[in-house]
């Protein structure tokens, strides 16, 4: 019996290999054989590939409100091979496809990620062993390895998988999220903006956030207050919390005289080391100093395929007790290399506040693999990998720090006793002689400064100047934080998420960093606008989401049923997206660009017999009518008064017909295609012209009127018999045209201009209609040929 292994990465593979004795062989009496995927093989193709007929698809891939909310039940939820990973599928099942159980060996992520993967990958190649299982494993340590291999659990269908239906379900779910991107970019077009506005669960709520503090924070009006205080010699500011504010400094009494400190009392307090890190806490610490949240995802995962630090898409805030056992022999190197005293690490036990027995891969940290110091990591990992490395590894070196301790001190002054003063004085800085999260990142207002000085001896009044607190404005940190406070999304997709909504290569990105600082760019302002009231907005769905997914997963509930939903809330968005877009207009002063009107109807004489179908109510100046429109879907011919670009008016006629632009399949008007050719720019053919365009002929003509400018020109032409068109040839621009300025040149005057003579023409007209006299050459200028006049 052989045991196939599929993980989700060469790099788990070689892990594996490592822990297992190869690729291939025998563990512990089981055989087995290891195979690996490319992260994901297979995605959802796009939605109008996913359903039965052209006449649909055209609905599902038509960005027109007409065509929204889509029904789910209308797609088959095909998937699609990731370009790029056709061999790598083939290779892996050319590996498991004669083994007796095959094992689903990937990541082992909270969304259900790395399952689903691997039953995509199974059921798209066909694989059909006799048994199915999972490897639940922490890391890719081999002891982790070999304990999952042994422990290995079954998968009695890989359709009933737990992680396979709630991460397939979350990736429907946000495939079905395009509706609110096409809603909301088409609210920005009808308000003459025309540009994409990306819309997501965890996108939307990122612009929403940042939207509204910003609005707080420039909305802020300072309103100063001033009031009486001490402080003392040692900096200690003592208030009174009855003392008057008044509006104006000249408005205080001065009514203190200076007088001695009494100290009331002392306490000891103690702080704990900050919680563990994870990855979204990582990268809003290193945006800071410069590194932006893609290149620390890049960065990390590639540190993590060596084994340099631990699982990035974790969704724990702590460690196991097995995981900080793990570690503790390699504490003292690994607090060599980030250039910490092993002095300070004193508290070598489990701390009850990061080690607790929950867990699967455990919070962010340093990994097995030590490197041997800082300058190795950044030369193989670039400056971003010294400072994920220095970073992570002191963290988690101050939960083995003592707790951070101070002395408190209380009092007043003691001939007004009502103003108190209170100072923190260090003892031991424990951890924060580690780590100290915060470093850079304090901010002084003027009221809460703290002293270490401890309380002075005599203190002196003095007129406060204070304000009430201007709103924080946005950065990375202030944003992971409100995301966190309100569970939306993991660590590991708030940064990535971030770091694609900040992109700033992107062509709409939604936000723009600045420093520390993060604003909105143009389109995530325009979403900003058109996201109050909606549900792609409320911050609280990523919260069901995850809900439905854990519910899925139990099988309380089914996809299908979860889903059904979002149709309901894309007709309502829609609703409250115009109401917000009219709002917006008027605030930002733009005018409403009315999009093209669609027609939807079925359209009995489709190719494919009849088929709901949508197209435009407009054509060549023209607007159907309730009649002309229903006539069309009835397939018949209609004849209207059409415009040319120029203005000139012309007889349409024509019907409904399935065709192609630059691509892009249509269903829409089509004129009617004459046999023979009658008329083309302004010109109509003779009978004699018509036989020879019809037999294949050439022919030179100089009379034909331009459309745009109503100028006279010459050019061969020839009716092309496929496309029943006629096909111009205006020379190959190495030979001087047939005429300039509505004079047509006769043979020798071509021969001379051809020869690079110069000669001379009376009667040009120019574009403006005004008759002048020139001499004329053939030459190159700006790298091509043309004729040049001169009039000296």
């Amino acid at each position: 019996m052989t045991i196939g292994i599929l993980t989700e990465k060469p790099s788990a593979a070689r892990h594996f290999a490592q822990a297992l004795g190869g690729t291939s062989g025998t563990y512990k009496g089981q055989q087995f054989v290891i195979a690996h995927a490319r992260g994901h093989l297979y995605e959802f193709t796009s939605p109008h590939r996913m359903v039965g007929t052209p006449a649909l698809a055209e609905r599902y891939e038509k960005w027109d409100l007409v065509n929204l909310p889509w029904d789910p039940d209308d797609l088959d939820w095909r998937l699609e091979i990731i370009k790029g990973t056709k061999q790598v599928a083939q290779e892996v099942k050319r590996t498991l496809a004669g083994c007796d159980e095959i094992v689903v060996a990937t990541d082992v992520d909270p969304t259900g990620e790395g399952g689903m993967i691997a039953v995509n990958t199974f059921l798209e190649l066909g694989l059909r062993p006799r048994a199915w299982s999972r490897m639940y494993f922490t890391d890719e340590t081999p002891a982790s390895v070999q304990k999952a291999f042994v422990a290995r659990k079954p998968i009695a269908s890989l359709l009933d998988f737990d992680e396979y239906r709630k991460a397939r379900y979350r990736a429907q779910f946000d495939l079905l999220s395009m509706q609110f991107t096409r809603v909301a970019t088409n609210m920005a077009r009808m308000s003459g903006q025309d540009l994409v506005l990306r819309q997501g669960r965890l996108k939307s709520a990122m612009v929403k956030l940042v939207g509204d503090q910003l609005a707080a924070y420039n909305d802020y009006v300072r309103k100063p207050f001033f009031q009486n205080r001490f402080r003392d010699e040692n900096g200690v500011v003592y208030t009174d919390p009855e003392e008057p504010r008044c509006d104006r400094s000249d408005q205080v009494q001065a009514r203190y005289m200076t007088s001695p400190v009494v100290l009331d009392g002392t306490a000891d307090k103690r702080t704990a080391p900050p919680r563990l890190l994870d990855l979204a806490s990582l990268s809003s610490v290193l945006v800071g100093q410069g590194v932006k949240a893609k290149l620390t995802l890049s960065t990390y995962q590639k540190m993590y395929e060596d084994q340099v630090v631990s699982y990035p898409r974790t969704e724990d805030k702590t460690i196991t007790p097995e995981q900080f056992d793990q570690l503790a022999p390699l504490v003292d190197t690994i607090a060599a290399v980030v250039n910490v005293d092993p002095a300070l690490l004193t508290h070598r036990r489990p701390r009850s506040t990061h080690v607790k027995p929950k867990g699967a891969h455990g919070a962010n940290r340093p990994g097995p693999k030590v490197p041997g110091s800082l300058d190795e990591v950044e030369h193989r990992y670039g400056a971003a990998g010294r400072l994920i490395y220095e970073t992570l590894a002191k963290n988690y070196l101050a939960m083995l720090a003592e707790d951070y301790l101070y002395e408190q001190q209380k009092g007043h002054v003691r001939d007004y006793p009502a103003f108190v003063g209170i100072s923190n004085v260090p003892k031991s800085l424990g951890w924060k002689a580690v780590f100290d999260p915060d470093t850079g990142d304090r901010t002084v207002d003027g009221e809460d400064d703290e002293a270490d000085m401890g309380l002075g001896r005599v203190a002196d009044p003095f007129v406060f100047e204070g304000a009430n607190k201007r709103p924080e404005h946005p950065s990375m940190k202030w944003l992971m934080k409100q995301l966190e406070k309100r569970d939306v999304g993991t660590g590991a997709t708030r940064t990535s998420t971030y770091s694609e909504v900040t992109n700033d290569l992107a062509k709409y990105p939604l936000l723009t960093e600045k420093g520390k600082r993060v604003t909105l760019a143009r389109a995530g302002e325009l979403s900003w606008q058109l996201l109050p009231g909606t549900r792609i907005g409320d911050l609280g769905l990523t919260e069901k989401v995850y809900q439905d997914m854990r519910e899925i997963a139990e099988g309380k509930t089914t996809a299908e049923d979860c889903l059904r939903d979002v149709a309901d809330w894309v007709r309502e968005d829609i609703a409250t997206m115009r109401r917000n877009a009219a709002a917006m207009r008027t605030r930002l002063g733009l005018k409403e660009t009315p999009l093209s009107a669609h027609a939807v109807g079925v359209w009995q004489k489709a190719p494919d017999g009849p088929a709901r179908t949508t197209f435009k109510t407009t054509w060549s100046g023209h607007e159907f009518s309730d009649d002309e429109v229903t006539r069309l879907l009835r397939g018949e011919t209609i004849s209207f008064v059409a415009q040319t670009r120029a203005g000139r008016t012309y007889t349409a006629t024509g019907a409904l017909a399935r065709q192609t632009y630059k691509g892009r399949d249509f269903v829409g008007f089509q004129l009617e295609v004459p046999d023979a050719p009658t008329t083309w720019s302004g010109r109509a053919f003779t009978p004699g012209e018509v036989t020879a365009l019809l037999a294949g002929k050439a022919l030179a003509i100089d009379d034909f009127v331009s459309s745009k400018t109503g100028n006279t020109f010459g050019c061969t032409v020839r009716w092309d018999e496929g496309t029943k068109k006629i096909v111009p040839d205006f020379g190959s621009g190495d030979a001087p045209p047939r005429s300039w300025c509505r004079h047509t040149f006769t043979d020798s005057e071509k021969k001379k201009l051809a020869d690079g003579e110069r000669i001379f023409v009376k009667g040009f007209i120019s574009r403006a209609g005004k008759t002048f006299d020139a001499e004329i050459s053939w030459q190159e200028e700006s790298g091509k040929k043309k004729i040049v006049p001169s009039f000296g």
